[in-house]
Formats: structure tokens, sequence, C-alpha cells
């Protein structure tokens, strides 16, 4: 499976930015899709999740209603939508995949495959 994110930048804060995840490898019909977040010094978090049957999606408290987790079945590509930035939001953004969905889909331990990650600067 790779993984190849795009879409990170520079936005002040109230922005907006849209990452995307272009998908391949593999028959995404099963399984889920994450993004995480990695600021410096910190433990990797996880930001949203959506599956690829049926589309559910998942958030971290700390995004909710302001990202938007969404997906392009045809693109096999997966968009994470960040509205209102805020200054606790820069990080280094990755997507993450994985066949299945019965474990925590919010552990990072849990996504075998990684992209190299897009990097997200909030400042004023």
């Amino acid at each position: 499976v790779q993984l190849v994110e795009s879409g990170g930048g520079l936005v002040q804060p109230g922005g907006s930015l849209r990452l995307s995840c272009a998908a391949s490898g593999r028959t995404f019909s099963t399984g889920m899709m994450g993004w995480f977040r990695q600021a410096p010094g910190k433990e990797r978090e996880f930001v949203a999740a959506l599956k690829w049957s049926g589309g559910s999606t998942y958030y971290a408290d700390s995004v909710k209603g302001r990202f938007t987790i969404s997906r392009d079945n045809a693109k096999n590509t997966v968009y994470l939508q960040l509205n209102s930035l805020k200054l606790e939001d820069p990080a280094h953004y990755y997507c993450a995949d994985r066949a299945y969905s019965a474990s925590a889909y919010s552990s990072h331990y849990n996504y075998p495959y990684w992209g190299q990650g897009t990097q997200v600067t909030v400042s004023s």
C-alpha cells in the first residue's frame, strides 16, 4: 500500500486547508483510513478516521466541528478539510491505512501503512 499526502501549507488562524491522501496498492473496499498529526516533541495523535465501506466517520474531540474527513472512491483518495484552524493545530499530518475495521481506530499502532506526511503551519 502506498499513501501520498498533499495540501499542507501556511495559513492564518481561522483559515482553511484541504489535505489529500492518494492511496494505491490494494482494493479499498474494506478497512479504514485515518489522519493523525504530530507536533515537535509531542506524541502522534488521532485526528479523524473513515471506513472505506459505508463511509462512517470518527473525529477527535479537539477537531470535531472544524475538520471533515471524506473520500472519493473512484480516485481512492481521502480528504481532510481543515477549517477554523487554531494556533494549536500546526503539526505534520499523516494519513494511515489498514485493511480491517475491528480494533480501535484512534490508535496509530493499529495502522500498518503510512504516508510521508504533509506540514500544516498556522501563524499570524
